[in-house]
């Protein structure tokens, strides 16, 4: 976990959980439990946490423009506008409860289920998922029906990551690219990019000061279109001859 950083979580369970099958295609047999309490948990993914503030600067861009009205992913960021905004109470008061009662799911509190399957999320949800984005929650931990359970981040985040400094974005951007350049080895910049959910804007003069800074190895891999960077401490793998079984949503 140190060096991939996340695993993808998917609510696909046809043989087990998405996210256990990279590290058993890999490793062989592990135990499980070491993954079903992670440090946090970010946008379905359990991603190793070593700054609060490095995630904290890396979102900072994504909730400016959520409560700028900016929408992603068919208007699920939208539908979280109004809680930014004139119904930023309601979210309020859930923060309220569940810093009086402790974790909550969507489905303990009230409110009309939305429309639309997967996404049709409640009001309750909906609110849930703003403070969620805003960094005033966490997950902490997951129903056996998948369900998130919220606490308030700061009873879920260990405190040498809660007092973590807070660095710029363009560091926080930087940060991550090396992350996901280290497990990658070689990759597009969209690749690298795509690690963290990072927005084209943000990653492409970031990969240019980290190839300027000699972190980056620009390189051709025949058969890409698109020019790919080189991780300087990749090693070239071990010729193998091997069989795995790989998860959809492996890397």
């Amino acid at each position: 976990m140190d060096r991939t950083a996340l695993l993808q979580i998917d609510s696909v369970n046809v043989l087990t959980r998405a996210h256990y099958l990279p590290l058993y295609a890999r490793l062989g047999g592990y135990p499980r439990t070491l993954l079903e309490q992670p440090p946090g948990t970010q946008e379905d993914a359990v991603r190793v946490l070593d700054s609060r503030g490095l995630a904290a600067a890396a979102g900072a861009e994504a909730v400016a423009a959520l409560a700028n009205g900016a929408s992603r992913a068919g208007g699920i960021w939208g539908r979280l506008k109004p809680f930014a905004g004139e119904r930023q109470p309601e979210a309020e008061a859930i923060l309220r409860r569940i810093s009086a009662e402790g974790p909550l799911a969507a489905s303990d509190l009230e409110g009309a289920r939305g429309a639309g399957g997967w996404w049709g999320w409640s009001d309750a949800k909906s609110a849930l998922e703003w403070l969620f984005w805003t960094g005033r929650i966490t997950t902490a931990t997951r129903r056996a029906s998948f369900e998130r359970v919220y606490d308030l981040t700061e009873r879920v985040l260990p405190g040498a990551i809660l007092d973590s400094a807070t660095p710029s974005e363009p560091d926080a951007h930087r940060h991550l690219l090396r992350i996901a350049a280290r497990p990658l080895g070689i990759a597009t910049a969209g690749d690298l990019r795509d690690y963290f959910r990072l927005s084209p804007d943000d990653a492409k003069p970031r990969i240019a000061e980290l190839v300027e800074a000699g972190e980056f190895i620009p390189v051709r891999v025949e058969g890409w279109t698109q020019p790919a960077y080189l991780d300087p401490t990749a090693r070239r793998p071990r010729r193998v001859r091997a069989r795995a079984l790989l998860a959809l949503f492996d890397l």
